[in-house]
């Protein structure tokens, strides 16, 4: 299988974008723990979508740790070209994955469809 170029840059921009953000950013507003879940990089190179899930039980710290990245791109992009060393490095694009709490939500749907289930099934071997 031939992995193209885009695909090696994605994989090396998630562990250093990771880093920026936890450790080179000093936005007190970033509080919350942040996973780069998935980077597509444009065949031309000009261009990546950075997918971020923040978690965080708090929806309006969540938010604005979100909003807070987005406004250090600049930031994060300079870091991003000293770092990978390219001369071209593409233009960051944010974006929230929430995934991980669509599939909590799926879970607990599913483990109340289970205990409704149950509380059926045991009402009918009394008859």
């Amino acid at each position: 299988m031939k992995v193209n170029r885009g695909d090696r840059l994605a994989s090396s921009f998630k562990k250093v974008i990771y880093e920026i953000i936890t450790q080179k950013l000093k936005n007190p507003f970033i509080t919350e723990m942040v996973s780069i879940i998935k980077i597509d990089v444009s065949k031309d190179m000009s261009h990546a979508k950075v997918y971020l899930s923040v978690y965080s039980k708090n929806e309006e710290r969540k938010q604005r740790t979100f909003d807070e990245i987005v406004k250090s791109t600049k930031t994060i992009r300079y870091e991003l070209a000293r770092m990978v060393q390219m001369r071209i490095v593409p233009e960051l694009h944010f974006f929230m994955d929430d995934s991980m709490d669509y599939g909590d939500k799926m879970e607990k749907l599913f483990l109340k469809i289970n205990e409704t289930k149950s509380v059926y099934s045991d009402g009918d071997e009394e008859l």
